[in-house]
């Protein structure tokens, strides 16, 4: 697979002509991302995560585009997106263009105990990549090869993201989730990353395409 990393939690995942987009959001180049694409895989309903109307866009061009997510995500953007979304929850696993998807999870990471944890699922991708979307669920029984970190956000702190690459054990693990830091917040991020997660890890800029 060929996977280019695009601003904040958007991936490109390439592999045998098919193209296979997770979290095409509105902070991210979500426009570049979606072109050519013949599925999209969405973690959950938040609007870094996924560009509804920009979705919509990409439909009209494209209507063989199949989506993936939580049924709640696809209840609240079923108007929009005319019956393109398919519905899947944890344990479900299905075929995404020519790839294998597993889906893990359940819930968003807590905020606040006084904002309502909206649905999340991780998806792992051809038995090797992991996108955790906005939790830290561990892919129970499976080998990961490549994961996709998320490094700041408001219910995180670096503890937990090393801590989470400690669990899942991966081969390598990439930022994800980096939009919010400033560059020395990046910069002391990437070395805590790097001494302490116990894997390979790398913060990728916007548009890097790596193997996976």
């Amino acid at each position: 697979m060929r996977v280019t990393k695009f601003s904040h939690s958007c991936l490109r995942i390439e592999h045998d002509d098919a193209v296979v987009v997770i979290d095409p959001g509105a902070w991210s180049e979500s426009e570049r991302a979606l072109d050519g694409a013949d599925a999209v895989l969405l973690t959950h309903e938040h609007a870094d995560h996924v560009d509804a109307d920009r979705l919509a866009d990409a439909l009209a061009k494209r209507p063989s585009i199949a989506i993936y997510a939580h049924p709640d995500v696809v209840d609240k953007f079923s108007a929009q997106w005319d019956g393109a979304a398919v519905g899947v929850t944890a344990g479900h696993a299905f075929t995404a263009a020519n790839l294998l998807v597993r889906a893990y999870g359940g819930l968003h990471a807590v905020i606040h105990p006084e904002i309502p944890q909206v649905a999340n699922l991780g998806f792992l991708v051809n038995e090797s990549l992991y996108h955790p979307g906005d939790s830290f669920d561990v892919p129970e029984g499976a080998t990961v090869q490549t994961l996709f970190v998320p490094v700041s956000a408001p219910w995180l702190k670096i503890s937990e993201a090393i801590d989470f690459v400690r669990a899942v054990r991966p081969q390598r693990a990439y930022a994800l989730h980096d939009s919010l830091l400033s560059d020395n917040g990046l910069t002391l991020t990437d070395a805590l990353m790097t001494a302490r997660s116990g894997a390979e890890y790398a913060r990728l800029a916007p548009g890097t395409t790596v193997d996976a």
